[in-house]
């Protein structure tokens, strides 16, 4: 499938887009008015940083107790009930005089709830769209994505300008809840994928499967890593500029879509697999700039060159769902989803007290170079190993 036209037409698509669109707007706006909340009471960098950040620390816990469920539920009734805990949290997070160890104590809890709903979606996505229409369809998804978070972070600058992070907050909840709705009637009634009931065993079981095999283990931590350390510099937006931080994010939104555009629609498939290591070295590069603290201006155009480099991961995507049986396709993209995200929780904790003992335009060059480092050592041993098979057929074919 290579034509958008057939992506739309296809039945469930576009209120699986609908909703991913507006929870994803919604969790914009939220974090944004979080991380601006906490960081006017607190001046901490740190706080500042997990508060937006650190529903994503919870997604260990759910990838090692829930994630069996991804296969094992109604994907239609777990992602209108995931929408709709989002919409009632995030409300309860704007109540005002709410202690700082409640809020953060319910942000965990919405990220331990959320862990299951990349699985389920992205399983959902496999069922409802061709094999060849896969990488297509989720390039939309993460362009839908970068569309929403242009325009949430613009609308939340707004609010935060105009009304108060706590309406802002409010807002958000009402995205929740909308998402919610068009889920529950867009999309059709479908059995598990999977028998049996969901279980921390089978969830244990399952992730031991899959990290079993070298191949798929190497391809969860490219998946992992790089883009979380070059999150953990997201993080610190708020904390290096706090006038400009709603224009970084949405410079790095408008990079991703530049990224999933390029990826998913205008490379060549017989082109995509080359692109995996030059596009997590674009991701990290730009980010090195900070060191020099850049002005606002020149620092949106890095992170918006730097984030085309997000479209790596649907190039490791790609790869994964050839090297993953079937049955097991919610719970893998489950636990890349999941895994993904503590990365970016941890890389955002991690960022955050760096900056506290230095400075955020510190820590953003120091992830970045942290994120560099992590790519040349997973892909040392896969270019050693092409070296010496090319060297191999050169002598092989000498002789």
């Amino acid at each position: 499938m290579r034509s958008y036209r057939l992506l739309l037409r296809t039945p469930e698509f576009t209120p699986l887009l609908a909703s991913f669109a507006l929870q994803s707007a919604a969790g914009t706006v939220g974090g944004l008015s979080l991380g601006t909340l906490v960081y006017a009471a607190t001046g901490s960098p740190l706080l500042s940083a997990v508060s937006m950040f650190g529903p994503q620390l919870a997604q260990v816990a759910g990838a090692t107790t829930l994630l069996s469920a991804a296969d094992r539920i109604a994907p239609r009734a777990a992602l209108t009930g995931i929408a709709l805990a989002h919409a009632l949290g995030t409300a309860a997070v704007a109540v005002p005089g709410l202690p700082l160890g409640a809020l953060f104590a319910l942000v965990l809890l919405l990220g331990l709830i959320a862990s299951l709903g990349g699985g389920v979606r992205w399983g959902l996505l496999h069922e409802i769209l061709t094999k060849d229409g896969y990488l297509l369809g989720r390039s939309v998804l993460n362009m839908a994505n970068g569309l929403t978070q242009i325009a949430g972070y613009a609308v939340g600058g707004a609010l935060l300008a105009l009304l108060s992070p706590r309406a802002a907050l409010l807002v958000s909840a009402v995205l929740y809840a909308t998402a919610a709705l068009v889920t529950r009637a867009g999309l059709a009634r479908r059995p598990p994928r999977a028998q049996g009931r969901p279980s921390v065993a089978a969830t244990w079981r399952t992730n031991a499967l899959l990290w079993s095999s070298r191949p798929r283990r190497r391809l969860y931590l490219a998946l992992w890593v790089p883009n979380g350390l070059i999150v953990g510099c997201e993080s610190l937006y708020v904390a290096y500029a706090p006038q400009a931080a709603g224009t970084l994010f949405a410079s790095a939104a408008l990079g991703m879509f530049a990224g999933d555009v390029a990826v998913g629609r205008l490379v060549p498939p017989r082109l995509r697999p080359r692109l995996g290591v030059p596009l997590l070295v674009l991701l990290a590069a730009p980010y090195t700039l900070f060191a020099f603290g850049p002005p606002p201006p020149l620092a949106a155009v890095a992170v918006a060159l730097a984030s085309v480099g997000f479209g790596a991961s649907l190039v490791q995507q790609e790869r994964l769902m050839a090297l993953v049986p079937g049955e097991l396709g919610g719970h893998a993209l489950g636990l890349h989803s999941a895994g993904m995200l503590t990365a970016q929780g941890l890389s955002a904790a991690l960022a955050g007290a760096i900056a506290q003992w230095t400075s955020p335009a510190t820590a953003m060059a120091a992830m970045a170079a942290a994120s560099l480092t992590v790519t040349a050592a997973l892909t040392a041993r896969e270019w050693g190993v092409r070296a010496r098979s090319d060297g191999t057929a050169r002598r092989t074919g000498m002789s």
